[in-house]
């Protein structure tokens, strides 16, 4: 729900009745057994907490627990009270606050949106000039409503994605997975919702991402737990890999995008019966999720304009010519009206490659890519570089 031409292929697809009580009626006519929230804004808004209260069986934190990536200021709170580990901030509250603050600070320095905005409520300023029009983008143009804004040290780094499946307090952490955030080779250009990723990473063993989950997100389950908004669901950690050790960027609340799709493919384990056990307060207990040894390499396919805008209504073509074992996975796509398949949003397509190395998933996935074409396609020839780099050392 709504879905677009890709996932229909596969699955019946509903129309978003676009209020909350509007999918709970849904849901509750299809006779679901499992609803699994995808996008942050239902579960910021208290989707999960209808369909529960409804009798339908859902997969997600409650509102109260989605705080967590729906406020900046609120994460940054529950760490501190945490001992985890993140880059110092303050909060700015008004422009006039924000402009004497800018004209302080060192440089780089970081402007972010305090609510949700898509990925793209992050400003990595140079220099004051630069944090000058951040300054102007939040608090006069509001391109992210009102809103405070959370100036934060920049930490320097790679920088790693871990999601964990939570249960109120067990965690149960999937692979991890780099995430390029960036809109141009060389992590240069404005920050997006994530232009391509990869799983496993070198370096980060099944002992070492224990020690991380350790750090990070159990002592965040562990408070929410002890405040009485137990989290339930999947728990996402952007870390930036400091020479000071691993610091948390931000948590979000549901499965990241585009890590998701280099991390589930390698998934061996049953994802339903993750899923299920999640929603019940000690339900993982035991469990583990087992991935498999090969590699995958997922690519962003995005329209013009992005991330500032996007084009729609591009024709794509060359869907067809993907080769087998390669996953296609749509997101801003449509129909037209003569039945081809256009592009409807910024981040377009993500193109999966899967082999037994980095270098062999990356390239079947650059090969499938390459093949995918429609005006202004943007996509980093980068991806992945780094792993095949470490690989081949």
């Amino acid at each position: 729900m709504p879905g677009n031409p890709g996932i229909a292929a596969d699955a019946r697809t509903l129309d978003d009745p676009g209020e909350i009580s509007g999918v709970v009626a849904v849901a509750r006519d299809e006779g679901c057994d499992l609803v699994v929230v995808g996008p942050e804004a239902p579960l910021v808004d208290g989707l999960v907490d209808a369909l529960e209260a409804a009798g339908v069986p859902a997969f997600g934190p409650s509102a109260a627990a989605a705080r967590l990536e729906g406020s900046k200021v609120h994460a940054k709170e529950l760490m501190a009270e945490a001992g985890v580990s993140t880059a110092a901030h303050e909060v700015l509250e008004s422009r006039e606050r924000a402009l004497e603050r800018i004209a302080v600070v060192d440089y780089p320095a970081v402007l972010k949106a305090d609510g949700l905005a898509a990925g793209k409520g992050v400003i990595i300023c140079a220099d004051e000039a630069e944090a000058r029009e951040a300054v102007e983008t939040f608090f006069v143009e509001r391109r992210f409503g009102a809103t405070e804004v959370v100036l934060e040290e920049f930490l320097d780094g790679e920088e790693l994605s871990l999601l964990a499946l939570c249960d109120g307090e067990n965690v149960v952490p999937l692979a991890p997975a780099q995430d390029y955030k960036r809109i141009f080779d060389g992590d240069r250009g404005p920050n997006t919702g994530g232009m391509g990723s990869y799983s496993p990473v070198p370096g980060f063993d099944d002992a070492t991402v224990a020690r991380m989950v350790d750090s990070v997100h159990r002592p965040i389950v562990e408070l929410m737990a002890s405040r009485g908004t137990p989290y339930h669901g999947v728990l996402y950690a952007g870390l930036i890999l400091t020479e000071a050790g691993p610091r948390v960027l931000e948590f979000n609340c549901r499965f990241g995008d585009p890590e998701t799709q280099a991390v589930l493919p390698r998934l061996e384990s049953d994802l339903l019966g993750l899923c299920r056990a999640a929603r019940e307060r000690g339900g993982l207990g035991g469990m583990r999720a087992e991935f498999s040894d090969d590699w995958a390499v997922t690519l962003v396919l995005a329209s013009a304009g992005y991330p500032e805008s996007s084009s729609k209504g591009d024709v794509i073509r060359g869907l067809d010519a993907v080769p087998d074992g390669v996953e296609v996975t749509h997101a801003g796509t449509a129909r037209d009206e003569a039945g081809e398949i256009v592009t409807a949003g910024g981040r377009v397509l993500n193109v999966t490659g899967l082999g037994p190395g980095p270098a062999e998933a990356r390239e079947a996935a650059y090969a499938a890519a390459e093949a995918i074409e429609f005006d202004g396609k943007q996509m980093r020839t980068d991806i992945a570089a780094r792993a095949v780099g470490a690989a081949t050392r």
